[in-house]
Protein backbone atom coordinates (compact mmCIF):
# COMPACT_ATOMS: atom_id res chain seq x y z
CA UNK A 1 0.00 0.00 0.00
CA UNK A 2 2.84 2.42 0.85
CA UNK A 3 4.43 1.77 -2.55
CA UNK A 4 1.13 2.49 -4.29
CA UNK A 5 0.74 5.75 -2.33
CA UNK A 6 4.32 6.79 -3.14
CA UNK A 7 3.80 5.98 -6.83
CA UNK A 8 0.59 8.05 -6.83
CA UNK A 9 2.41 10.95 -5.16
CA UNK A 10 5.26 10.81 -7.67
CA UNK A 11 2.83 10.75 -10.58
CA UNK A 12 0.95 13.69 -9.10
CA UNK A 13 4.15 15.67 -8.54
CA UNK A 14 4.90 15.21 -12.24
CA UNK A 15 1.75 17.20 -13.12
CA UNK A 16 3.23 20.53 -12.06
CA UNK A 17 6.22 22.36 -13.40
CA UNK A 18 7.32 24.08 -16.58
CA UNK A 19 8.42 22.22 -19.72
CA UNK A 20 12.17 22.24 -20.22
CA UNK A 21 13.34 25.21 -22.25
CA UNK A 22 10.15 27.22 -21.61
CA UNK A 23 10.02 30.33 -19.43
CA UNK A 24 6.96 31.90 -17.88
CA UNK A 25 6.25 35.60 -18.16
CA UNK A 26 7.67 37.83 -15.47
CA UNK A 27 6.17 41.08 -14.16
CA UNK A 28 2.84 39.23 -14.25
CA UNK A 29 -0.08 41.26 -12.86
CA UNK A 30 -2.84 38.99 -11.61
CA UNK A 31 -5.29 41.89 -11.20
CA UNK A 32 -5.00 42.57 -14.95
CA UNK A 33 -5.30 38.87 -15.82
CA UNK A 34 -8.52 38.29 -13.87
CA UNK A 35 -11.79 38.19 -15.82
CA UNK A 36 -13.12 36.25 -18.78
CA UNK A 37 -10.94 34.60 -21.41
CA UNK A 38 -12.03 32.80 -24.60
CA UNK A 39 -10.17 29.72 -25.75
CA UNK A 40 -9.12 30.47 -29.33
CA UNK A 41 -6.91 27.44 -30.00
CA UNK A 42 -5.57 24.42 -28.12
CA UNK A 43 -3.88 21.10 -28.36
CA UNK A 44 -6.74 18.70 -27.68
CA UNK A 45 -6.63 16.84 -24.40
CA UNK A 46 -8.80 14.22 -22.77
CA UNK A 47 -10.68 16.60 -20.46
CA UNK A 48 -11.72 18.98 -23.26
CA UNK A 49 -12.58 16.38 -25.88
CA UNK A 50 -15.61 17.52 -27.87
CA UNK A 51 -15.77 20.91 -26.12
CA UNK A 52 -16.34 24.10 -28.14
CA UNK A 53 -17.09 27.67 -27.07
CA UNK A 54 -14.71 27.15 -24.15
CA UNK A 55 -14.16 30.02 -21.74
CA UNK A 56 -12.41 30.55 -18.43
CA UNK A 57 -13.30 33.14 -15.82
CA UNK A 58 -10.68 33.97 -13.20
CA UNK A 59 -11.52 35.89 -10.04
CA UNK A 60 -9.82 36.52 -6.72
CA UNK A 61 -10.89 34.35 -3.80
CA UNK A 62 -11.04 35.63 -0.22
CA UNK A 63 -7.95 33.61 0.71
CA UNK A 64 -5.88 35.18 -2.09
CA UNK A 65 -6.09 32.18 -4.40
CA UNK A 66 -7.65 32.38 -7.86
CA UNK A 67 -11.15 31.06 -8.46
CA UNK A 68 -11.40 29.32 -11.83
CA UNK A 69 -14.65 28.70 -13.68
CA UNK A 70 -14.22 26.82 -16.97
CA UNK A 71 -17.20 26.39 -19.30
CA UNK A 72 -17.73 24.84 -22.69
CA UNK A 73 -20.39 23.40 -24.95
CA UNK A 74 -20.40 19.63 -25.44
CA UNK A 75 -22.08 19.43 -28.86
CA UNK A 76 -22.45 15.64 -28.88
CA UNK A 77 -24.48 15.78 -25.67
CA UNK A 78 -26.11 19.10 -26.54
CA UNK A 79 -25.31 20.66 -23.19
CA UNK A 80 -22.98 23.03 -21.40
CA UNK A 81 -20.29 21.71 -19.12
CA UNK A 82 -18.77 23.76 -16.29
CA UNK A 83 -16.16 23.01 -13.69
CA UNK A 84 -14.87 25.10 -10.82
CA UNK A 85 -11.31 25.09 -9.59
CA UNK A 86 -8.71 26.94 -7.61
CA UNK A 87 -5.33 28.29 -8.66
CA UNK A 88 -2.33 29.28 -6.56
CA UNK A 89 1.03 30.71 -7.52
CA UNK A 90 3.88 28.22 -7.48
CA UNK A 91 6.28 30.73 -5.96
CA UNK A 92 6.59 34.42 -6.83
CA UNK A 93 3.27 36.14 -7.65
CA UNK A 94 5.03 38.29 -10.26
CA UNK A 95 5.71 35.20 -12.40
CA UNK A 96 3.01 33.55 -14.52
CA UNK A 97 3.49 30.12 -12.98
CA UNK A 98 0.48 28.72 -11.15
CA UNK A 99 -0.94 25.38 -10.27
CA UNK A 100 -4.67 24.73 -10.63
CA UNK A 101 -6.85 22.11 -8.98
CA UNK A 102 -10.31 20.98 -9.98
CA UNK A 103 -10.23 17.84 -7.82
CA UNK A 104 -9.10 18.40 -4.24
CA UNK A 105 -5.38 18.03 -3.68
CA UNK A 106 -4.59 17.19 -7.31
CA UNK A 107 -2.88 20.07 -9.10
CA UNK A 108 -1.81 20.69 -12.68
CA UNK A 109 0.44 23.42 -14.05
CA UNK A 110 -0.89 26.62 -15.54
CA UNK A 111 2.04 28.46 -17.10
CA UNK A 112 1.54 31.80 -18.84
CA UNK A 113 4.36 31.71 -21.41
CA UNK A 114 3.45 34.69 -23.60
CA UNK A 115 1.17 37.64 -23.01
CA UNK A 116 0.03 40.92 -24.50
CA UNK A 117 1.89 43.09 -22.00
CA UNK A 118 0.09 46.31 -22.96
CA UNK A 119 -3.59 45.32 -22.81
CA UNK A 120 -3.63 41.76 -21.47
CA UNK A 121 -5.84 41.02 -24.50
CA UNK A 122 -4.31 37.61 -25.32
CA UNK A 123 -2.27 34.97 -23.54
CA UNK A 124 -0.45 31.74 -24.38
CA UNK A 125 -0.60 29.06 -21.69
CA UNK A 126 0.87 25.59 -21.31
CA UNK A 127 0.87 22.81 -18.76
CA UNK A 128 3.74 20.81 -17.30
CA UNK A 129 4.60 19.39 -20.72
CA UNK A 130 4.11 20.33 -24.35
CA UNK A 131 0.92 18.24 -24.68
CA UNK A 132 -1.07 20.95 -22.89
CA UNK A 133 -1.32 24.23 -24.79
CA UNK A 134 -3.87 27.04 -25.14
CA UNK A 135 -4.17 30.41 -26.87
CA UNK A 136 -6.61 32.67 -25.04
CA UNK A 137 -8.21 35.99 -25.92
CA UNK A 138 -10.45 38.53 -24.20
CA UNK A 139 -12.75 38.37 -27.22
CA UNK A 140 -14.23 35.35 -29.03
CA UNK A 141 -12.42 36.32 -32.23
CA UNK A 142 -8.71 36.77 -32.84
CA UNK A 143 -7.21 38.25 -35.98
CA UNK A 144 -5.78 35.52 -38.20
CA UNK A 145 -2.38 37.27 -38.40
CA UNK A 146 -2.04 37.34 -34.61
CA UNK A 147 -3.13 33.72 -34.26
CA UNK A 148 -0.63 32.66 -36.93
CA UNK A 149 2.12 34.62 -35.15
CA UNK A 150 1.34 32.96 -31.78
CA UNK A 151 1.21 29.49 -33.37
CA UNK A 152 4.59 30.24 -35.00
CA UNK A 153 6.04 31.21 -31.61
CA UNK A 154 4.65 27.98 -30.17
CA UNK A 155 6.48 26.04 -32.87
CA UNK A 156 9.73 27.79 -32.01
CA UNK A 157 9.20 26.71 -28.37
CA UNK A 158 8.87 23.07 -29.38
CA UNK A 159 5.09 22.63 -29.40
CA UNK A 160 3.70 20.40 -32.18
CA UNK A 161 1.78 23.01 -34.18
CA UNK A 162 0.13 20.31 -36.32
CA UNK A 163 -1.88 19.42 -33.18
CA UNK A 164 -3.03 22.97 -32.45
CA UNK A 165 -6.63 23.46 -33.52
CA UNK A 166 -9.00 26.39 -33.49
CA UNK A 167 -11.84 26.30 -31.00
CA UNK A 168 -15.27 27.32 -32.29
CA UNK A 169 -16.65 30.34 -30.46
CA UNK A 170 -20.12 31.83 -30.65
CA UNK A 171 -19.84 35.24 -32.26
CA UNK A 172 -22.90 36.90 -30.71
CA UNK A 173 -21.38 37.94 -27.38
Amino acid sequence: MKKLFLLGFLLLAGCTGIPQGITVVDNFALDRYLGKWYEIARIDNRFEKGIEQATAVYSLADDGSVKVLNSGYKAKQGKWKTIEGRGVFIDDTSRGALKVSFFGPFYASYNVIDLDRVNYSWAVVCGSNRSYFWILSRTPLMERELLDELVGKAGSMGFDTTKIRRVAQQQTE
